[in-house]
């Protein structure tokens, strides 16, 4: 839609309308703009909405062209990352996902489906018209009463270490559940608790390291208590150094090149050629000297090593491991105690790092770097198998929301019940505020209450049950006063989610509500959607 302004009539004035954009602008206004919000947004909730639950399906991306990579994932964030949208309000969703998966790891795809489910709702009241800042006065009144509810129903065990270890075996399991590594769901989360527990409260997910190896099952799956590289040693060096005292390097190992664009050296013998490359020779060999004055017995570097310095190396009894590649050697450094060095004419200055022994080891049939008794002690490695890349990358993104959660928790050790309970707890706060606000605004509320409870249908759904039946038990468990009553999705009745241990975590629950509630409010505000005209260059300017 073009804007235009229409002059009053009058003699001595055109009656034209006047366009104030530029060419190739466009413009969406009132109730044509908020419904294309509307639309763009609910499409997003109903694309991944199925993922939702322990019984969620996958979703199969596929990427063109001639790199063509398959996906198969039910990660909320991954599908969303990886898909193209142009609607506006759709990316706003988008965004809030990816910040929901920076911020706490897990929740992506809740927080997703309810800020499309509050626009679901919204969509509703403005068709009967009810202004959208009536709506956002009573959704803003009604998140304050599901945060409060939520607070009150945390449970806090940090000071029980017993209890709290339960609570985060309890939250892995949870988080698992709706994963592809359900089916080894114990193993896992045996494997991520130990693994942040080992990081003892400072939740630096650094120090913590996944190899993935093809071949083997799942199962196969197990924990390190030390660092893995995944590079092998240089040829004719020792494969194993105790009490190591490690360099670690980004530098070039080969010739150092001088760039002179058009230039060219001309010889008139064999005997020039050579006196240049023993020139080169000597060159690099007077910096693996400066190199080996910083004490070391172990040289890892990001770039290549070539022959000449490998054999340098090899021959002053050092162990050269080339190409670890930029993360490697960040984590290198983090874990040994190191710092990353490019010059070494002061080795006063350079920082080394140690470890009480290095070895080649083998996983599957392929050779690795084992560090062990590294500086960082509760630095760990994890290894997955599997059979496919597949089932790797899925497993890999499945254990990263669980140690994200994990830590959260660590951080903060409030725990609240999920299963739906949590939602329904929020929904039966946010109607009692409802019964005792007069006007408009309860019926906002009332919507944001609706809202919140489509949270259980949609995993009751997505499991095959009857969610109106179980939905309908769940309600009336919650206003008999039974707070801890909520979908198991096992047995496709109510349960008492204490005993059966689904917990989650207060800070990815409270997230997720205040998230989509600020998304919804956002695109809510909307009245207007202007699309810049595209930018050209003078040139095709000119030829236009």
């Amino acid at each position: 839609m073009k804007s235009f302004i229409c002059l009053k009539k009058d003699a001595s004035l055109s009656l034209a309308p006047v366009n104030i954009f530029k060419a190739g602008a466009d413009e969406e206004r009132a109730e044509t703009a908020r419904l294309s919000s509307f639309i763009g947004a609910i499409a997003i909730g109903d694309l991944v909405k199925s993922t939702l639950g322990p019984k969620g399906m996958d979703k199969i991306l596929l990427s063109s062209g001639r790199d063509a990579s398959l996906m198969v994932t039910n990660d909320g964030a991954t599908i969303l990352k990886n898909i193209g949208v142009d609607n506006p309000a759709a990316k706003v969703l988008v965004d809030m996902s990816r910040v929901q998966d920076d911020e706490v790891g897990d929740g992506t795809t809740s927080v997703t489906v309810l800020a499309a489910e509050l626009l679901r709702e919204a969509e509703s009241l403005i068709a009967k018209k009810i202004h959208p800042q009536t709506i956002i006065a009573g959704w803003r009144e009604a998140t304050k009463a599901a945060r409060q509810a939520l607070l009150n129903s945390a449970v806090d065990h940090g000071s029980d270490e017993v209890k709290f270890r339960q609570d985060l075996m309890n939250i892995a399991g949870t988080t698992l559940s709706s994963k592809l590594l359900t089916h080894h769901k114990d193993h896992f989360t045996k494997l991520a608790v130990e693994a942040v527990l080992r990081l003892k409260g400072s939740g630096n997910l650094e120090a913590i390291h996944v190899i993935k190896k093809l071949g083997g099952s799942l199962a196969d799956s197990y924990l390190d208590e030390g660092f893995l590289l995944d590079k092998k040693i240089g040829v004719n060096q020792p494969k194993r150094i105790e009490n190591a005292k490690i360099l670690i390097a980004n530098t070039g190992m080969d010739t150092d090149k001088i760039k002179i664009f058009g230039s060219r050296v001309r010889v008139d013998s064999t005997a020039k050629v050579a006196e240049i490359e023993h020139a080169e020779k000597e060159k690099m060999k007077e910096k693996v000297e400066r190199i080996l004055k910083h004490g070391i017995n172990c040289f890892i570097n990001r770039q290549l090593i070539y022959n000449y310095p490998e054999q340098l190396f090899g021959a002053a009894g050092v162990m050269a491991i080339e190409h670890a590649d930029f993360a490697g050697v960040e984590r290198l450094a983090l874990v040994t105690g190191g710092e990353i060095a490019s010059t070494f004419d002061h080795p006063e200055l350079v920082k080394l790092g140690s470890c009480k022994l290095i070895e080649e080891v083998m996983i599957g049939e392929d050779k690795l770097i084992h560090f062990s008794g590294v500086a960082l002690g509760e630095a760990c490695t994890i290894v997955l198998r599997g059979a496919t890349q597949q089932i790797l990358d899925e497993a890999e993104r499945s254990l990263h929301d669980a140690l994200c959660v994990l830590a959260q928790t660590v951080k903060d050790s409030r725990t609240v019940y999920g299963g739906g309970c949590s939602e329904m707890l929020m929904a039966h706060a946010v109607t009692q505020l409802a019964n005792r606000t007069p006007g408009k605004e309860a019926v906002a509320m009332e919507s944001y209450a609706k809202a919140l409870r489509m949270l259980p249908t949609i995993i009751a759904d997505n499991a095959g049950y009857d969610s109106a039946d179980l939905v309908a038990q769940l309600r009336a468990a919650h206003s008999e006063g039974n707070t801890t009553a909520g979908l198991d999705m096992k047995e496709g009745t109510i349960g008492d989610m204490a005993v059966l241990g689904i917990t989650e975590s207060f800070q990815v629950k409270r997230q997720v509500l205040l998230s989509a509630a600020e998304a919804a409010e956002v695109i809510l505000r909307v009245d207007n959607i202007i699309k810049a005209a595209p930018r050209y260059c003078n040139t095709l300017k000119n030829i236009s």
